[in-house]
């Protein structure tokens, strides 16, 4: 029998039907903070553009002051811009997953220790 693999933790607030943040949408912040760039973080992320500017626009509509600002491109490039109001929502939002994982810890490994034979597909 082989050993489970460690879970994974991955929380998701959901505030109304259509607006809520999760791990993909931090990922995305962290990203186009490091990157500069809507696009770039996009594509790092294994995603369309279309589908980062979507994840984006989702972001500053549900928030009162947005996340991310961009610039178009042009002679030297657009690039985007994590606001300090996405940049507290992002804090805010791991050091929440972070809180949850801890506090969750121990229900985790009583869960996992009752898993039963699971295939990684080899």
């Amino acid at each position: 029998m082989s050993t489970p693999p460690d879970p994974r933790f991955r929380l998701r607030l959901v505030f109304g039907p259509d607006d809520w943040m999760g791990p993909g949408k931090a990922e995305l912040l962290e990203r186009i903070d490091r990157t500069g760039s809507i696009a770039a973080a996009g594509r790092e992320m294994g995603m369309s553009y279309k589908r980062a500017w979507q994840l984006v626009e989702a972001m500053n509509a549900m928030f009162r002051v947005p996340l991310v600002v961009s610039s178009r491109g042009g002679a030297r490039g657009g690039g985007a811009v994590v606001t300090d109001e996405g940049q507290v929502v992002l804090t805010e939002f791991r050091a929440l997953e972070e809180v949850a994982q801890e506090a969750g810890a121990d229900h985790i490994a009583r869960l996992q220790q009752m898993l039963g034979d699971i295939s990684d597909g080899e």
